[in-house]
């Protein structure tokens, strides 16, 4: 059998075990759940709320740490929020060039420590072997071949409308970029995907990565392992050797279960995701700006046990990066209809994302001892949402775009 056919065998096996739509009377209620022999507990404490993350099992603190601002240099805080009742700790090889997996690895290398937490960290180096590849690619086909190219991109994108906002973000400079890449990548892939060494630039780079990253975090395995990390567009959950791969580090007992992050199309990915039937978990932009897109997608998620880790839930109201990306007051006026009252615009973001009980946690790049006394005992905390019909009117202007 050729590989082509392997790979397509695999796939066809795989989704035909997805979980089809499940009736309201058969879902678990949140409190159901998280009692459930499953459940798995670490580092519970009083004073700290937990949800369960989906099929894992796993009780995760309600608020978790990013790991964009860890280093071998800034890892103290991370022990002060775990002393408190964090269980749950985000990181990737990109963040910092790996300085952030080391700098968890300073926490976690104590046996002691280990345990108290769940540890995920991502596939950084999949969508650059993918995107170069088909980039070098694209630049030697002729003219004629290219405008095809980008008509069936321009095509797709305007079907999906991703890039409308205020669904998309931005969240950081250069997002659109990375957008176009990947689809560029998929149009490609759909006609000259055969010329790509599919072993090498996904299977073995995956595997790799893993690897690269245990020895970082000073572990022998992560409690979860997303591929691909900052997905662009549903494609990219589609590919067979991503599950090969991690079917290869879970039966070597180096990762325990399968996710993926995504800052664009949150709602399209996320749904691509669940329909695989391969993914325990996502992380996924999800915020006031893009909440009404997303919703029912993360309903969905709750409905087939898929655990979500809510994401850039305050960047959308609150850049805290330089260059800032500046915030259209109608975002604001929205978070502050739905939560008013005195209280920061992050921790009004985050509160917001909390009283949707589909989401496990929230995650936040706390950099500080100061910003996880500020925003751990959010954990647990209820508020009650001003509904959108008891909202005036806001028209919501984001650039060229207008949103009612």
């Amino acid at each position: 059998m050729s590989e082509t056919m392997k790979r397509r065998d695999f796939l066809s096996k795989t989704l035909a075990g997805t979980a089809l739509a499940v009736s309201a009377a058969a879902i678990p209620t949140q409190a159901a759940r998280d009692t459930e022999p499953k459940a798995e507990f670490r580092n519970k404490q009083d004073g700290m709320a937990y949800r369960r993350l989906g099929r894992t099992g796993y009780m995760v603190s309600e608020v978790v740490m990013g790991g964009n601002t860890i280093s071998p240099t800034n890892f103290k805080h991370v022990e002060f929020a775990i002393e408190r009742g964090l269980n749950y700790l985000d990181t990737s090889p990109a963040y910092g060039k790996g300085r952030s997996e080391k700098g968890y690895g300073e926490v976690v290398g104590r046996s002691s420590m280990r345990e108290k937490v769940f540890l995920n960290s991502k596939v950084s180096v999949f969508d650059n072997s993918r995107n170069e590849f088909y980039q070098k690619l694209y630049d030697s086909l002729d003219d004629g071949e290219k405008k095809k190219v980008d008509g069936e991109i321009h095509e797709m994108l305007e079907r999906r409308r991703i890039l409308k906002t205020p669904y998309f973000g931005p969240y950081f400079k250069g997002q659109i970029n990375e957008v176009l890449k990947s689809y560029l990548s998929n149009v490609m892939e759909k006609h000259y995907g055969e010329k790509i060494d599919r072993r090498k630039v996904y299977y073995d780079h995956i595997i790799s990565s893993a690897e690269e990253s245990l020895k970082r975090l000073k572990t022998d395995y992560l409690d979860l392992f997303m591929c691909p990390h900052g997905a662009n567009s549903p494609e990219e959950v589609r590919i067979p050797e991503v599950y090969e791969a991690m079917d290869k580090l879970k039966r070597d007992g180096k990762i325990r279960f399968v996710g993926l992050s995504a800052h664009a199309d949150s709602a399209g990915i996320l749904s691509a995701a669940i329909e695989t039937g391969m993914y325990d978990a996502a992380m996924v932009g999800y915020n006031v700006m893009n909440g009404d897109f997303v919703d029912s997608a993360i309903c969905s998620a709750w409905e087939h046990d898929v655990g979500v880790i809510a994401m850039k839930v305050a960047r959308a109201v609150y850049p805290n990066r330089k260059p800032k990306v500046k915030v259209p007051k109608s975002r604001l006026d929205k978070l502050n209809h739905a939560i008013p009252g005195r209280m920061s615009t992050p921790k009004k973001a985050y509160l917001w994302a909390l009283q949707n009980p589909n989401i496990a946690c929230v995650n936040s790049d706390m950099s500080s001892e100061e910003l996880v006394r500020d925003n751990l005992p959010l954990a647990g905390q209820k508020v009650k949402l001003v509904p959108p019909e008891d909202i005036k009117k806001i028209k919501y202007l984001d650039g060229e775009h207008e949103y009612y």
